[in-house]
């Protein structure tokens, strides 16, 4: 077998024009949005020079490339978590839509008064907000699970909780956004079947970083945000189990999404396409197909070992900081390359901001995880997170501009 070539990280920062364009740049803020990589940029505009037109409806070329390049988007996507079909990915703008489309069509279906919605202390508000609102009109009732010193899941109270019988559907991160935990699914999803319960994955941070396969998983559904793995904004997959879209009602209503529409009622289109009204963002589908493409010509365990050697030099670098707390654990295991920290004395914003003159991007604030704020008792953190451009020496920038931010406010 060939060995793997190593990971060349100057080529792969070379792939990003925004990277490329701007060498003083240190940018750390890829868990709110990644930076494009050329492949994903020509991909976008290629199709709109080229193969632009409406999907589907058309009988003339231009339409029918336009479709084929839409659908084989689709088919990559599903290739990428190893979905059993491309029916089986529907497209949406994110894992925020792609979370309120399970919430508001299986959710409507499936959970009534005294069922149990199970969370954690950990998610994104995109994946508390549209379950609250599920439960307030349906009567049902949220649980949390809470996490432990080290910013780990607390499994033990999943297995408590998941024994009451009551838990219809269990949604999890794949990993934190704020903390870089990536949580045991496997483990959770077979506890979660056993009880009876389904299991949604938030992956909007899983997918940049990991590699993906629902069938490994076994989860029931799993969510994308392409602009978080090298593809464009306004786009993004849910992937579920056939089975399962089979029975969950439309979400939306409009054209693509029927089969036949009378005065008085309408029948749907075959899954995926009765979740997917009106004119899609082919494009942005064309291009996250490329993203996945160009991710994987970087290699997945070459994009692991990069990650993993970014957290151990990241927690090393910044554990040598003195007054400087990393909120979830200190040890790389189980983790991806992303840092929150507290400074003592100094504010977050603070911190973004005078690290924003020495040309570091950072993000500062809640993270949308305010329920996690709350448990560790801050109010907001400092994030830097890194992707697969990042480097060593650009960590070392962002210690010695935290250097600078302690001589400010010394």
């Amino acid at each position: 077998m060939k060995a793997e070539a190593a990971y060349d990280v100057e080529a792969v920062r070379a792939a990003f024009p925004l990277i490329a364009g701007n060498p003083d740049l240190v940018y750390l803020d890829s868990a709110a949005t990644s930076q494009k990589p050329r492949a994903v940029l020509d991909a976008m505009r290629v199709y709109y020079e080229r193969d632009n037109a409406n999907v589907h409806r058309g009988l003339y070329d231009l339409a029918r490339r336009s479709t084929d390049a839409y659908e084989a988007a689709r088919t990559r996507i599903a290739r990428f978590v190893n979905a059993r079909e491309p029916a089986e990915i529907v497209w949406v703008r994110g894992s925020t839509e792609a979370i309120n489309l399970v919430a508001a069509s299986w959710g409507h279906a499936n959970i009534r008064a005294g069922d149990e919605i199970l969370l954690t202390v950990l998610e994104h508000h995109s994946n508390i907000v549209p379950w609250q609102l599920l439960a307030q009109r349906t009567g049902a009732r949220l649980r949390y699970v809470d996490i432990d010193d080290d910013g780990r899941l607390r499994m033990d109270q999943m297995h408590d909780a998941l024994s009451s019988g009551r838990v219809r559907i269990v949604a999890v991160a794949h990993a934190s956004n704020a903390l870089g935990t990536v949580h045991p699914i496997a483990d959770i999803a077979r506890a979660a079947h056993a009880a009876g319960a389904r299991v949604l994955v938030d992956g909007a941070q899983g997918a940049p970083h990991l590699p993906i396969d629902v069938q490994r998983l076994d989860c029931d559904f799993y969510t994308i945000s392409g602009h978080k793995m090298g593809g464009p904004m306004g786009i993004g997959a849910l992937w579920a189990r056939r089975e399962l879209l089979e029975e969950m009602p439309p979400y939306h209503g409009g054209g693509e999404m029927i089969e036949r529409v009378e005065a008085d009622h309408s029948t749907w289109a075959d899954v995926p396409h009765k979740f997917e009204a009106g004119t899609p963002h082919v494009a942005g589908a064309v291009a996250m197909g490329a993203a996945a493409d160009w991710l994987d010509t970087l290699g997945g365990d070459a994009r692991e070992r990069h990650e993993h050697a970014l957290v151990e030099y990241g927690l090393e670098r910044l554990s040598a900081v003195d007054g400087l707390r990393i909120l979830g654990a200190a040890t790389p295991d189980d983790r991806l390359a992303i840092f929150s920290f507290a400074l003592v004395g100094v504010h977050p914003h603070d911190i973004a901001t005078v690290l924003d003159a020495e040309h570091i991007a950072v993000r500062a604030g809640h993270h949308c995880a305010q329920l996690l704020m709350r448990r560790l008792g801050v109010p907001a953190t400092t994030r830097a997170s890194c992707w697969v451009h990042t480097t060593t020496d650009e960590i070392d920038r962002l210690v010695d501009g935290l250097g600078v931010v302690k001589t400010m406010f010394a």
